[in-house]
């Protein structure tokens, strides 16, 4: 009878037993979020954001983050708190609150949305 082999994803020890530790943690760190409000890849986009020439969810997909159409959705989500401020359709930029956010000094989970 064969053994049923792992998943490609999945790490086998010396004995070829499935190890699941790994990928559960690497799941874990990428689900994690700051707010309930919050995805997990709204870290990784306002960190790029940050960067001078970095002002479109369009370089989103270029950079491999996250499709543009879902960056966009996000940037209009974080701009609702404060995070980011759109200058025209398709242009943003990181807030002097999402400056803090990422260097630590403000919690998310404390911000309301503006109607």
């Amino acid at each position: 009878m064969d053994e049923p082999t792992p998943d490609a994803d999945e790490e086998t020890d010396a004995d070829g037993a499935v190890d699941t530790a790994a990928e559960t943690d690497a799941d874990d760190a990428e689900s994690e979020t700051d707010a309930d409000w919050m995805e997990p890849v709204d870290r990784r986009l306002l960190e790029f954001m940050q960067a001078e020439d970095a002002f479109e969810p369009t370089q989103f997909d270029d950079e491999g983050i996250c499709p543009a159409r879902y960056g966009s959705y996000r940037c209009r989500e974080l701009t609702k708190y404060g995070l980011l401020k759109q200058h025209i359709p398709g242009v943003y930029e990181v807030t002097d609150a999402g400056e803090r956010y990422l260097a630590g000094d403000l919690d998310p989970s404390e911000l309301e949305p503006d109607e």
